[in-house]
């Protein structure tokens, strides 16, 4: 029997530091090859919001499948699919090993399980269930989501919005729930993997964390940022680069529709959500290696041995 080739999963609740300690291991393995598992990294100018590497870092260190679409366009669960598997193909044909980082649970979920077959998504019935069914309130999409598939209301946060509108643009095309299209499943993932999960020790020391990244996300320049989107051409809240945390609320304040405090609240209000929603993928993730540690200080040291040890086992 043909033996299945390794790759790595490290995951883990956004802020925690999954890309520094990704980087210090691509610095002690060097045959390591690192992926960006992350719905936003993959827009182009999206860079302040999504705490993006620096270009100077991501020269020095390359994470593939980041900065590979315009912001207006829509990056799927398929296109990522697709393109990951090709990236893994690619790493493991030049003898070195892939690393896949991130924290957007659903793309290492289908990865494991395997993609449902489904019909190929039409952004215009999206916008048409959005805009004028729902008159673009979360809150009617999320209880129109339950009126038509309560198996999926329960799998889906009420806040996601671009997942809900692809769940009820299924139902409106085929007539059929979407949570029926989940039993098929296809290409069943062909590699062995060690999956790798990031804990924090202290959960406030997170939050507070959380809250000095933004600050200096605003230091930064994120309104400049989200100000140079706002006069693209065919760019609107619907699309899921923007309709995402730390660019919708900016969006909305810059079309003074909220107030900045209240710009202010919500983003952060929305990333601890976030937080939580992740780590209760996590807590419930099979065959996961569960690795705490300190947020506001990583003790780089103690994960490096951690991992040393995964590595020598492997025989990497």
């Amino acid at each position: 029997m043909k033996k299945k080739s390794l790759i790595f999963f490290l995951m883990g609740p956004t802020a925690i530091g999954k890309s520094s300690l990704a980087i210090a291991l691509k610095k002690k393995f060097t045959q390591l090859e690192i992926i960006s598992v992350d719905s936003k990294l993959v827009y182009k100018g999206l860079n302040i919001g999504t705490d993006k590497p620096s270009v100077e870092l991501l020269k020095k260190f390359p994470h593939r499948l980041i900065d590979i679409c315009q912001p207006f366009e829509r990056y799927s669960v398929a296109k990522f699919y697709r393109d990951v598997h090709r990236e893994i193909k690619n790493i493991i044909l030049e003898h070195k090993v892939p690393l896949l980082v991130g924290g957007t649970m659903l793309y290492f979920k289908i990865l494991l399980e395997g993609l449902s077959i489904l019909p190929s998504s039409n952004f215009v019935i999206q916008k048409y269930i959005f805009e004028i069914l729902c008159h673009s309130k979360r809150e009617l999409l999320y209880q129109r989501l339950k009126n038509f598939d309560p198996i999926m209301s329960k799998k889906i946060h009420c806040h996601d919005v671009q997942r809900i509108l692809r769940v009820l643009e299924v139902c409106y095309v085929t007539g059929k729930k979407f949570s029926d299209f989940l039993i098929a499943k296809k290409n069943i993932f062909p590699y062995t993997v060690v999956q790798l999960g990031l804990f924090p020790k202290n959960k406030l020391e997170l939050f507070k964390k959380i809250t000095i990244r933004f600050e200096k996300m605003l230091e930064k320049g994120l309104e400049k940022e989200v100000k140079d989107l706002f006069f693209l051409k065919n760019i609107d809240l619907s699309l899921p680069s923007l309709n995402s945390i730390g660019y919708k609320d900016m969006f909305l304040y810059l079309q003074k529709k909220i107030t900045y405090q209240t710009m202010y609240n919500n983003i952060l209000c929305s990333t601890r959500r976030l937080v939580k929603h992740q780590l209760t993928w996590l807590k419930n993730w099979r065959g996961l290696i569960h690795i705490e540690v300190e947020c506001v200080k990583i003790t780089e040291n103690f994960l490096k041995k951690f991992f040393l040890k995964y590595f020598k086992i492997l025989k990497i």
